[in-house]
């Protein structure tokens, strides 16, 4: 008996499987055995009826024999009865087996795509909190350089100079930063530490939230902090900004003199995080990665957007709350898996962002 045509099998070779990421190799595998049981069904409803038009032959047989051929007549009857109840059993098999395989396919790519890209996205926010948690221990330390509090205490050009050639120094070690910036009590750039490239010298930074923060601090223990911005000292280059107070002798009980700040090169660092997050080339181009303010405020996305785009986090107040990691949504025809974590912060330091991963199914 030959095969029906719409049996014929076909698979995906090592080579294509190969190509996917896992989640699509499992439900590409899923795909094959949904198909494969599909064939075994309709291979059944072709035998049935086979079946079916050889019993209607033997009753036609039977009737043409007379009482001689009455036993062979039962005989068909009973074979037609069988193929009934094996087409019902055969439609049953389809619709379930159907019906489970979606099911199934559904949970593989909803629970566990969703709670990946939510754990990628927390690891994401855990090295961000991790490595600016080291920021604000920078700018402590050096607010009590000798060569920074002597600068402020005992302001002329040659203080000026050698803080600024030690911020220097500074920033040879540290490649994360664009500059270092010292301004008096009124806020005025005395020194910075890369003058031949950022002329900031005599800016006058009273109004910048990193400054007035330092300037309302209690102790030299506490810092200022200003979120990614296009900042002046840095060229307008978005920039992080964490400052802390310079006291009298260094001390964190000493008398306000004026303020260090530390500009971080944040698209650098951003960028790295983004690079570094662990998908595949065909992941990443149906992915865009989100580091957003409580507000929706776009820290930092992993592809070009609108400078004005604010992240639509009024859709997912279920996320933010913490109450579910992903859900999954169609969008003009489109589907995609949204995830998102908040930052878990490190030691005594938080970001309080959130990260939001899009990614197109």
């Amino acid at each position: 008996m030959q095969r029906p045509k719409n049996s014929q099998r076909s698979s995906m070779t090592e080579a294509e499987l190969a190509r996917l990421t896992n989640t699509e190799r499992v439900v590409a595998i899923i795909s094959q055995l949904m198909t494969t049981v599909g064939c075994a069904i309709n291979e059944i409803r072709s035998i049935n009826e086979n079946t079916k038009l050889l019993a209607l032959n033997a009753r036609i047989e039977s009737a043409r024999f007379g009482e001689k051929g009455a036993a062979f007549g039962v005989v068909a009857k009973e074979m037609q009865g069988l193929s009934g109840r094996t087409a019902l059993v055969a439609s049953e098999m389809s619709t379930d087996t159907k019906r489970s395989i979606e099911q199934l396919m559904s949970l593989i790519s909803g629970n566990v795509l969703g709670t990946r890209l939510a754990d990628i996205a927390l690891n994401c926010l855990d090295l961000i909190d991790r490595n600016l948690y080291e920021r604000t221990c920078d700018v402590r330390w050096w607010a009590t350089d000798a060569s920074i509090v002597d600068a402020i205490s005992n302001p002329s050009p040659q203080t000026h100079a050698h803080a600024s050639k030690r911020m220097g120094i500074i920033l040879n070690a540290y490649t994360v930063y664009s500059d270092l910036v010292l301004v008096d009590n009124q806020g005025v750039v005395v020194a910075n530490g890369r003058p031949e490239q950022f002329t900031s010298l005599d800016r006058d930074e009273s109004d910048s939230s990193w400054f007035r923060q330092s300037q309302l601090s209690r102790t030299g223990d506490e810092y200022g902090f200003q979120s990614a911005h296009g900042s002046l000292l840095a060229d307008g280059n978005p920039s992080l900004i964490y400052s802390c107070s310079v006291r009298t002798m260094g001390q964190a009980n000493g008398a306000f003199l004026g303020a260090l700040g530390v500009v971080f090169n944040w698209n650098s660092f951003a960028n790295a995080i983004f690079s570094g997050l662990p998908l595949d080339d065909v992941e990443r181009q149906r992915t865009v990665a989100y580091i957003v303010e409580h507000d929706g405020s776009i820290v930092a996305c992993s592809k070009p957007i609108p400078s004005d785009y604010r992240f639509p986090i009024q859709r997912y107040p279920y996320l933010m709350s913490g109450e579910e990691k992903y859900v999954q949504e169609t969008v003009e025809g489109k589907d995609y898996c949204v995830a998102h974590a908040k930052a878990p912060g490190f030691e005594t330091y938080s970001t309080n962002w959130h990260a939001f991963l899009v990614q197109q199914t």
